[in-house]
């Protein structure tokens, strides 16, 4: 499930029905406890109202901080709700991890957003133009798409702790 090139870039390939979100949370923490310097956004789910599917948070991996990724549009509003303020702010956790110089940069998905142009995709071609090592997921429904942007190169890994921790130890050392 591998294309492998020089650049070190790596997307956990997940479906529906993968809680991708923990994975890059638990994938941050075992590197982290080993040293590696970890910054960049998860997500994690907000508990809200029932049969509310787009409660979600970014938390920020070198501060802890957690700030809401979705607005309140108010009762009977039925889409979900991606405010991009949050967007903005999480653009500004990545680049300051950059300018920090952290060994690894983690940005919580490659989708619809960054499809279309918007989202965190300039941050994610920055670490990528710049040599950062960066993991992001993508979903099988934007695999094309993440292909075309990053030109097919770094390595598409399956949605498996294992197979990420084997990725970070297979990457050359940087300096």
């Amino acid at each position: 499930m591998s294309a492998t090139s020089a650049l070190p870039i790596a997307a956990i390939v997940y479906n529906p029905e993968i809680d991708v979100d923990a994975l890059m949370a638990e994938a941050a923490r075992q590197l982290s406890a080993r040293g590696v310097r970890i910054g960049g956004v998860v997500q994690h789910e907000v508990p809200g109202l029932p049969g509310d599917p787009c409660g979600m948070a970014l938390e920020d991996l070198e501060s802890g901080e957690r700030f809401a990724l979705s607005q309140e549009l108010g009762s009977g509003s039925e889409a979900c709700r991606l405010d991009t303020a949050a967007l903005a702010q999480a653009g500004a956790v990545l680049r300051g991890a950059m300018e920090r110089g952290v060994d690894l940069l983690i940005v919580n998905k490659f989708g619809g957003q960054e499809v279309f142009g918007a989202g965190l995709r300039a941050e994610i071609g920055l670490a990528a133009s710049n040599g950062v090592p960066l993991l992001t997921a993508v979903g099988e429904r934007f695999l094309d798409d993440w292909r075309a942007f990053t030109g097919n190169a770094g390595q598409l890994l399956p949605a498996k702790l294992e197979a990420v921790l084997a990725w970070w130890a297979g990457l050359p050392p940087r300096g």
